[in-house]
């Protein structure tokens, strides 16, 4: 295999590390495992990855930075929890270590609509 087609797979292998990293970071902290979301240069850490190779390994296989996915992947957490259970928004947001203030402004930045909001159009 050339360099060029190690490197693209090693890419591929980051990006698919990372994604399933998150996935299993989120349930453990709504599981209550672990206390706090990690900063992006930890999750690298976690990765045995730079900040910036991470970013940028992210940024080049899936043109968004890998914020953008972070904070999809809590959105969708909290939009599950929202519908599948009965939960008040402000316990979601503290399950998700948010200040609930802050909590339905960055869930409507990204969604368009409050937490309530998206709760009854979905429950209807």
């Amino acid at each position: 295999m050339n360099d060029t087609n190690k490197g693209m797979k090693r890419s591929k292998e980051i990006t698919e590390s990372y994604f399933q990293f998150l996935d299993k970071h989120i349930s453990d902290v709504v599981s209550g495992n672990v206390g706090d979301f990690m900063e992006i240069n930890q999750i690298a850490n976690e990765l045995f990855i730079s900040h910036k190779h991470l970013s940028d390994t992210i940024q080049k296989e899936t043109g968004s930075h890998p914020c953008h996915f972070y904070d999809l992947r809590i959105i969708e957490q909290a939009q599950q929890m929202l519908v599948e259970t009965d939960k008040s928004v402000s316990e979601i947001a503290r399950i998700l270590t948010y200040d609930p203030s802050n909590f339905s402004k960055f869930f409507k930045k990204i969604v368009g609509k409050t937490p309530g909001q998206y709760r009854r159009d979905m429950i209807r």
